[in-house]
C-alpha cells in the first residue's frame, strides 16, 4: 500500500472545506492507495496526476519507487487547473 503525504499547502486547502467535503476527500484517497494509477488521471504536460472527488480535484505525484502518494493540491475543478 502506497502512504499519503500532505504538502503544507494541500493540508492548508483541506482545512479550509467543510467537514463532509474533509471526509469525503480523505475517504477517496484511503481508496486510491491500493492501486493509484487506476483513480488517477495523468495531467497533460505536467508530472503529476488528478484523482476527482465529486466536484473537487485532488492533484497528486505518486512516487513509485518510495510507495507514496504525494498530495500537492485540493481544490474545487474549476479554479484547480488555472494554476
Amino acid at each position: 500500500m502506497y502512504e499519503i503525504i500532505w504538502s503544507p499547502s494541500a493540508e492548508k486547502e483541506l482545512y479550509k472545506l467543510n467537514s463532509e467535503l474533509q471526509e469525503r476527500i480523505i475517504a477517496v484517497l484511503d481508496r486510491c492507495r491500493i492501486l493509484p494509477h487506476r483513480h488517477a488521471k495523468s495531467l497533460v504536460s505536467s508530472p503529476y496526476y488528478s484523482i476527482r472527488c465529486g466536484d473537487y480535484r485532488i492533484i497528486v505525484d505518486i512516487v513509485e519507487g518510495q510507495f507514496q502518494i504525494l498530495v500537492i493540491e485540493v481544490g474545487h475543478r474549476k479554479n484547480i487547473y488555472k494554476k
